[in-house]
């Protein structure tokens, strides 16, 4: 049986935080490009395009601000992804 790491970063957020309304990857938004699906950030609380979107803007803020943790914030999925551990989890609101 495989048993599951815990993520420490997990431990750093409260509450999940949710996407603003209307979702929008905020970096896209700015200069034009589209997006795939979103994520929010858990550190910051912004919403970024992912890895299969053009931009990878999720990606890229967690490279240039070290923030561990995001969420989909796509409407029906409710997991967060740790970039530092490369691992998701699930969770329920």
């Amino acid at each position: 049986m495989l048993k599951r790491r815990t993520c420490a970063h997990l431990n750093e957020i409260g509450n999940v935080t949710l996407p603003r309304e209307p979702a929008v990857c905020e970096e896209c938004v700015k200069n034009g490009s589209s997006w795939v699906h979103l994520r929010t950030c858990q550190t910051c609380g912004h919403t970024y395009c992912c890895d299969s979107s053009p931009e990878k803007h999720a990606t890229r803020h967690f490279h240039e601000t070290g923030h561990p943790v995001i969420a989909s914030a796509e409407p029906g999925e409710f997991w967060l992804w740790c970039f530092v551990d490369e691992q998701i989890t699930p969770y329920t609101i």
